[in-house]
């Protein structure tokens, strides 16, 4: 709930990233990286009761996703669905020969968005879904789940934005009962360290909403960083300066696109673009902004003809000089009109020995493939890196850091040895500029040379169960997220005299199913750090901690030597008393171990009649790993049923490999993994098919659409959230071009080859006569993932399915965006809607008629 870097829309990620679940946003900024994200089913309380989005300048976690993501939510398929004794289940995953793809959609009306025919739909809709299923607002899940989104006892996530008499200047945003959209406020590290915080409003966001009429969703802010403020007051001494201005990201109803205006700090107003001060702003957009001085912005913003890509994103740079129109701005970086996005920004690394302020440039090609063009001096001319295209890149201190994603050979990188896929490296910026200068000069001998003054070193390499996760930073400290099957892991190195090679100093010896962040608090002048840690079971904890302590130390979240004291707790927002975390793992079709996470009472009966609710995501490199499940666990856990995560390829659990082992044609290896992990839930008597619901968003609506028709006779519930359905078209809608890295081209021969087996509007079987109890869900203000691909899928299930036993409830929240809901309110009302539909169907409590 704090800052939100704008990155990359993919249909969903972050973990510390989770940004109300995507599909994604790419926008190549400097990212925070840290790639792990948490399930839909614990979105609120993930977004809530664990921190989730750190400001760029506390570390850098990769955040690609982000913006570009679809969220996290089946084709067709017959099951023998007589069991042996010992429950196994035997699957064919193919298409019903009744089943002959149509390209004509006599349902396109329904991508209008506002419309009146759709906007009817969807009244309509909405009408007969509460009708059928009662109004959540009246049940005892969303009372409890209210009061928990709503709970003053969670835990206020702070960013810090300079110095007040010496004392940190601490800012939250914060929603309650009382401020159903919002209170952006401030306090001191030293009041925020005491038992009773003292806050004081910065922003009213519900009082700014009633004053102008409009549905305000607060979406972040980008800081002026005080290195480029001439009246930040930093130059008196480190511990004096304030961040002065910000740009206020709001939204409308919830949707991606934002409107852009900045806000005094200092006098705590907005800065009229009209008067003398000409305070920057623009309307609602996918726009992209960085500071590159008090005056000047690098912006990427709907400002003309061809100024967006395809996908729907910047596609220029222009440098906005305060007081001029930013029609008029010069672009000074374009990128091709079928890019995803563009983008440019300052990485500033002065604060740290030996570094340097570097302008980089980024042209994101597609998804996952970008070229990156940096220089360390404004004379100098920016020069192209010489990485793959699917390598991440980022500054410390003198130091290039490098994610590489594909094998990087030895002839490509200038040293005798080849970097395997997944490792994470460093060399000194200046040596790598050289190198790249060269190489793109084509000098066999300028190459030679540049080559020879090249001295790479490894961070992390994988091995065959271990991944790397994402770093944050403290001043002279990295701190390494990895993933040791699915368990995490912290390791601290200490950046050398002299900004001198890193040292690894202290970490966990082993994985532990938990969740822990670390972000520094000023990593501009001290190495101290915000530690949260929860599970699946146990709330968030807020530590101070220090990373000078990490010597030598072995983790944990409790007494660890760099733990310097605990600042906040959330209470059990849910009975967990009686509850155990088990990882188990099933396998998939082609032999793959696949792992998965089960959450239940202590010693279950395994007599197949428990309640069991399967969710996944497996897109986008996304990992799935313990975090507080507080709405799964009111709505889900407390009246006995077992919740289970499926960590499924297409995912990051076991790094870049496990995500590309999954992409386009192989797309069906996430599907088989997901129903192996269903099949051993069912063969272990954990649960029947009866007794069996799957539930994803976005990226994960595909998924669970997926099972709707390839494996319905696996399930006695599902829900599809804010999903992709229409694999023919989904390139042709909002920001679906900037996927077809991961899923395919449908205007090419991907569409017959492999994407119309997994596009589950193209493959419901109009000979079935029964489908599970199915729940669709999505918003109208979604403007990442279109409303249209929920609404055509219900509307063709609807026609295809009367006078059949196709039990389908559709419900569209007006606003909410991407996320599905703009305020506490919503969120309680659709988690409501959506496991109190799932448990009634599993026990045997609803109508069987849509």
């Amino acid at each position: 709930d704090n800052a939100k870097i704008p990155v990359v829309e993919k249909p969903d990620t972050e973990h510390r990233t989770l940004q109300k679940i995507l599909p994604c946003d790419k926008t190549g900024h400097q990212r925070e990286h840290k790639t792990k994200t948490t399930t839909m089913a614990a979105v609120v309380s993930a977004r809530i009761f664990c921190y989730r989005t750190p400001s760029l300048s506390s570390s850098t976690r990769s955040n690609k996703l982000l913006f570009l993501l679809p969220l996290l939510i089946h084709p067709t398929s017959s099951f023998v669905t007589k069991a042996s004794p010992s429950r196994s289940f035997t699957h064919t995953a193919r298409r019903s020969s009744a089943m002959t793809v149509s390209t004509e959609d006599p349902y396109l009306y329904l991508e209008d968005v506002e419309s009146p025919e759709s906007l009817s739909f969807a009244t309509s809709a909405n009408e007969k879904c509460l009708a059928a299923l009662g109004d959540p607002s009246k049940t005892d899940t969303y009372k409890r789940v209210l009061a928990a989104l709503e709970s003053d006892e969670r835990i206020p996530h702070v960013t810090m934005l300079g110095y007040d008499q010496g004392d940190m200047l601490l800012y939250n945003f914060w929603r309650d009962g009382k401020n159903p959209k919002g209170l952006w406020r401030k306090t001191t590290l030293s009041s925020y360290q005491s038992p009773q915080t003292q806050w004081t409003t910065v922003l009213d966001l519900d009082a700014l909403a009633k004053s102008e009429d409009i549905s305000w969703v607060w979406k972040g802010f980008i800081p002026l960083p005080r290195s480029l403020d001439p009246m930040s007051g930093e130059e008196e001494n480190e511990t004096s300066g304030r961040v002065t201005r910000v740009l206020l990201q709001l939204s409308r109803g919830g949707a991606d696109a934002t409107y852009l205006r900045e806000f005094d700090l200092i006098t705590e107003s907005f800065v009229d673009h009209e008067s003398d001060e000409a305070g920057f702003a623009l309307p609602e957009g996918k726009t992209r902004a960085r500071w590159k001085s008090r005056d000047l912005l690098l912006i990427g913003a709907d400002v003309g003809e061809d100024a967006m890509t395809t996908s729907g994103y910047p596609r220029t740079v222009r440098e906005w000089r305060r007081g001029t129109k930013v029609e008029e701005a010069p672009i000074v970086f374009q990128v091709e009109k079928t890019d995803v996005s563009c983008s440019q920004y300052l990485s500033d690394e002065r604060h740290r020995e030996a570094g340097g302020m570097y302008e980089v440039q980024c042209r994101s090609i597609s998804f996952y493939n970008s070229t990156y063009f940096v220089k360390k001096e404004p004379s100098d001319e920016f020069v192209k890196l010489a990485v793959a295209l699917n390598t991440e890149v980022s500054f410390f201190g003198k130091w290039m850091i490098l994610l590489v994603k594909a094998d990087w050979e030895a002839n490509d990188n200038g040293s005798e040895r080849t970097f395997k896929t997944g490792s994470l490296l460093y060399v000194d910026s200046q040596s790598f500029l050289d190198f790249s200068k060269a190489k793109d000069s084509g000098s066999e001998e300028a190459v030679k040379e540049a080559a020879a003054k090249l001295d790479y070193n490894i961070l992390f390499e994988p091995t065959t169960t271990t991944s790397y996760a994402g770093y944050s930073s403290t001043k002279n400290y990295l701190i390494l997220y990895m993933l040791d099957d699915v368990k995490e892991k912290l390791q601290f190195f200490k950046l050398g005299e002299g900004g001198g090679e890193f040292i690894h100093v202290g970490g966990d010896d082993e994985g532990k199913i938990r969740s822990a962040s670390a972000r520094g608090v000023d990593s501009k002048t001290n190495d101290l750090f915000w530690f949260t840690t929860s599970s699946y079971t146990q709330p968030s904890t807020l530590y101070l901690a220090d990373a000078t302590k990490s010597n030598d130390s072995n983790g944990g979240g409790k007494g660890d030597d760099y733990v310097l004291s605990e600042l906040k707790s959330l209470p059990h927002m849910f009975d967990s008393s009686n509850l155990e975390v088990k990882q188990l793992f099933a396998t998939s079709k082609d032999g793959t171990r696949v792992p998965y996470f089960m959450i239940s009472k202590k010693g279950l009966v395994l007599d197949g009649t428990t309640p069991t609710l399967l969710y996944g995501y497996g897109g986008f490199e996304i990992s799935l790993g313990p975090h507080y499940i507080a709405t799964a666990g009111i709505s889900w856990l407390e009246r006995g049923g077992v919740y289970v995560e499926a960590n499924i390829r297409g995912g990051g659990e076991y790094g870049p490999q496990w995500h590309q082992s999954a992409l386009k044609e192989n797309r069906n290896k996430s599907y088989q993994d997901f129903i192996a992990v269903a099949q051993h839930l069912i063969s272990s008597n954990v649960c029947t098919p009866q007794k069996l619901a799957c539930r994803g968003g976005s990226n994960g609506g595909l998924l669970t659409g997926n099972m709707l028709v390839q494996a319905p006779d696996l399930f006695g519930a599902i829900h599809i959230a804010v999903p992709l359905l229409d694999m023919k078209r989904y390139h042709k809608l909002l920001a679906g071009a900037s996927w077809m890295a991961e899923y395919g081209d449908p205007d090419t021969e991907d569409w017959e080859k492999f994407l119309q087996n997994y596009s589950p509007y193209h493959n419901i079987d109009s000979t079935r006569e029964k489908y599970p109890a199915t729940l669709l869900t999505t918003s109208t203000r979604d403007d990442r993932v279109h409303p249209a691909h929920a609404r055509k899928m219900v509307k063709k299930l609807w026609d295809l399915g009367e006078g059949k036993e196709w039990p389908v409830y559709y419900y569209e929240n007006i606003e909410g965006g991407h996320g599905g809901a703009a305020d506490s309110k919503q969120e309680a009302f659709m988690t409501s809607l959506a496991y109190d539909f799932m448990w009634r169907a599993l026990t045997c409590s609803l109508t069987s008629k849509s």
